[in-house]
């Protein structure tokens, strides 16, 4: 019997273990496949970083197919999830070096020969995350203290004025106040950026998010005006988060958001620039494979 066609699919890069294969070979990736290392761990010689992978059918996973399933919400939502839990159930036992979802390969041999040509890349990248995690922190402007404020009455009441003449001065009222909340805002972010940056090696400052992404993690709205991920040395993490919370604390129409730990998706993905946050330079990430 022939065996359907497959791709390798990657889900990350770390170095191979003992406790990180029991945790490999007890997990199930994306379209429900087993995973393995790839090369295999080898205990006779030194471990050098190898590729958490899955087998997953040609068919739905060639780049025709991708680009019908990358327009279906629900198959993006469900591969999105199963890439996650992969990479965070690995980084709960190892340094983990997350790839993009849908890294795929023809075969395990063009795999292998990825992962042999960017090795010193990886190990370097892998040394610099180690006994790190990732922590996003996230500055909204609240909304109920927004329209609390377009609303406020003037000191005192104005002289009598067309309804047109009325409205425009109304309308400019409203146009001042927000830009005073804006920018009261900005300042509150820096302010938060400045507090979280001794504690965090690197930092990325991603776009804001908007619409239904704005939702914080207790359900409230608000609009978002600061969105960093911060790279924080395990040892310093209750810091980090004291000290954006203190930093955080009486500023009116502004809430706060501190997630994490997470496994290092901004500091490990290719492409984006990484900047230290104690001294300003950057680096670029080593790309992964394509």
């Amino acid at each position: 019997m022939n065996r359907e066609p497959t791709l390798t699919y990657v889900y990350a890069v770390a170095v191979p273990t003992p406790e990180l294969g029991r945790t490999v070979a007890s997990l199930r990736g994306v379209a429900d496949a087993a995973l393995s290392l790839l090369p295999p761990l080898d205990a006779t010689g030194p471990a050098a970083p190898a590729f958490v992978t899955s087998q997953v059918p040609h068919a739905d996973w060639r780049e025709e197919a991708l680009r019908t399933h990358f327009e279906d919400l629900g198959w993006l939502e469900a591969t999105a999830r199963a890439h996650h839990h992969v990479i965070q159930a690995l980084s709960d036992r190892a340094t983990v070096l997350p790839l993009r979802m849908a890294t795929l390969y023809q075969d395990e041999e063009r795999a292998l020969a990825a992962l042999r040509e960017q090795r010193p890349a990886f190990a370097d990248r892998l040394a610099l995350l180690a006994h790190h995690a990732e922590y996003g922190v996230k500055v909204y402007v609240r909304p109920d203290v927004a329209g609390a404020g377009d609303a406020a009455p003037p000191a005192a009441a104005p002289a009598p004025a067309s309804p047109g003449k009325a409205y425009l001065q109304a309308r400019k009222r409203q146009h001042h106040a927000r830009e005073d909340r804006y920018q009261q805002a900005a300042r509150a972010a820096e302010r938060i950026a400045a507090a979280a940056a001794p504690h965090a090696t690197h930092a990325v400052r991603h776009p804001t998010q908007s619409g239904a992404l704005t939702r914080g993690e207790a359900g409230e709205d608000g609009e978002n005006v600061l969105n960093d991920a911060y790279l924080v040395p395990d040892d310093r993490a209750e810091t980090f988060r004291r000290a954006v919370q203190q930093a955080g604390e009486d500023l009116p129409g502004v809430r706060v958001d501190i997630t994490g730990p997470w496994a290092p998706y901004s500091f490990a993905m290719p492409a984006p620039r990484t900047t230290d946050p104690r001294s300003g330079t950057g680096t670029d990430a080593p790309g992964g494979p394509t």
